[in-house]
């Protein structure tokens, strides 16, 4: 590992929260696909299952920002452990009901309670915060984290998909539980690097969603969600329509490893100047790297097509949390990070049901044109809302001089 990694590490506590983080943090790409795979192999009613899937999903983008806004005013270690607690008794409830032959709606009232799985990133991100704020060091972890997520997507799919379909149905999600039991509880064990709760100020009343910079964020993110929903569905499509649908996880997992590849590398870079200019930057490329996925023909082009436009993914997300760090007040951190996750899920839910459309209508390629148009869409709201990211941050002061100043001195 390159040694401004090797130097994140040597705070005492890091290598824990982690490792717990990571762990926690598996669910996230194991679950909705692991319940996807396990009742479509029960009951063979791929419709019931995408809901069910929508479902958990949607149901996590209502409540994680809630959680997220306890987590800040009352810590991590007593949010959390009630939170997490909720989740897995509705995750064994949908274990339980899917194999004993339950009615319809508890499966659904179960995938509703799966939603309370609390975002472990943006409590590990808030860790690393906490602990570098307003030093080189912050932009390294939050590369990181970027290359942990990516971590996350490639291969956990491929082992809740692999255990639910070599093993027993139940055991993608079974075993994705076991991670956010193990992670959550791992974490929050872990007192000494937690940060501070921030008790209700009665200067900063209402969500973090008041503060017009997150806005902006989270509205591009849905955006930028509606892409990757719509890429990943489009391009099982594409491999189905040419006999090769097993070839569909390859060409995603080479769209991870771009953005994991890139986020390594960012991470090692050190920029000056605000971010905003990076961060519409990173808006941009995502969307036109779309461009290319309209005139590939064939899985090999696909994949490095893919490859390629997953390397503005990581740095973008990157330049994210650090916007987020300068616009949100500190006492609502967590929840501002949660606010962009819950973005990007939204997007997700959105594109995947949009793009499962067209191509029912026109087919697989012409379903590449959703994630087309949702990069247009990204870049417009982005060039939009863009003044609003060198504003103040509402409760941190100052200027817009002297905030710009802060900003070059927390990313140089």
């Amino acid at each position: 590992m390159p040694s401004p990694y090797r130097a994140l590490f040597a705070a005492p506590g890091t290598k824990g929260f982690s490792a717990a983080g990571l762990l926690g943090r598996m669910p996230l790409s194991m679950m909705g696909i692991g319940v996807v795979t396990m009742i479509s192999q029960v009951t063979g009613r791929y419709g019931l299952a995408g809901a069910l899937s929508a479902t958990i999903a949607l149901s996590a983008a209502a409540v994680g920002p809630q959680i997220s806004r306890l987590v800040d005013r009352h810590g991590q270690s007593r949010v959390l452990r009630p939170a997490t607690l909720v989740a897995l008794v509705a995750a064994a409830g949908l274990l339980c009901a899917t194999s004993f032959g339950g009615p319809d709606w508890v499966l659904f009232v179960c995938a509703a309670g799966i939603g309370a799985v609390p975002s472990l990133g943006a409590m590990v991100r808030a860790r690393w915060a906490a602990l570098y704020r307003g030093t080189p060091q912050l932009h390294t972890a939050y590369s990181f984290e970027s290359v942990v997520d990516e971590v996350c997507f490639i291969f956990g799919p491929i082992i809740s998909i692999g255990l639910s379909t070599a093993w027993f149905p139940e055991a993608g999600p079974l075993l994705a539980a076991c991670f956010l039991a193990v992670g959550v509880f791992w974490l929050t064990s872990q007192r000494a690097t937690e940060p501070e709760p921030h008790p209700r100020d009665p200067q900063q009343r209402g969500s973090a969603m008041r503060s017009r910079g997150l806005q902006v964020l989270v509205a591009t993110f849905v955006a930028t969600g509606t892409i990757f929903g719509a890429v990943d569905v489009v391009t099982v499509a594409f491999a189905d329509e040419r006999g090769h649908k097993s070839a569909a996880s390859v060409v995603l997992a080479l769209y991870a490893a771009g953005s994991c590849l890139a986020g390594v590398v960012f991470g090692l870079l050190r920029f000056k100047g605000a971010p905003g200019r990076r961060w519409l930057l990173g808006i941009c490329t995502t969307a036109v790297s779309m461009i290319p996925l309209l005139l590939v023909g064939n899985l090999p082009f696909l994949a490095v097509a893919l490859f390629v436009a997953g390397l503005s993914i990581a740095p973008t997300m990157i330049t994210t949390m650090s916007l987020i760090e300068e616009h949100v007040p500190r006492a609502q951190l967590t929840e501002g990070m949660t606010w962009v996750s819950t973005g990007l899920a939204v997007g997700v839910a959105v594109g995947s049901s949009v793009a499962g459309w067209v191509i029912d209508a026109a087919g697989a390629r012409a379903g590449y044109g959703v994630p087309a148009v949702s990069g247009a869409v990204a870049v417009a709201v982005g060039f939009l809302g863009y003044r609003r990211l060198s504003r103040p941050v509402p409760g941190r002061g100052g200027t817009v001089e002297q905030h710009s100043e802060r900003q070059e001195r927390n990313v140089a």
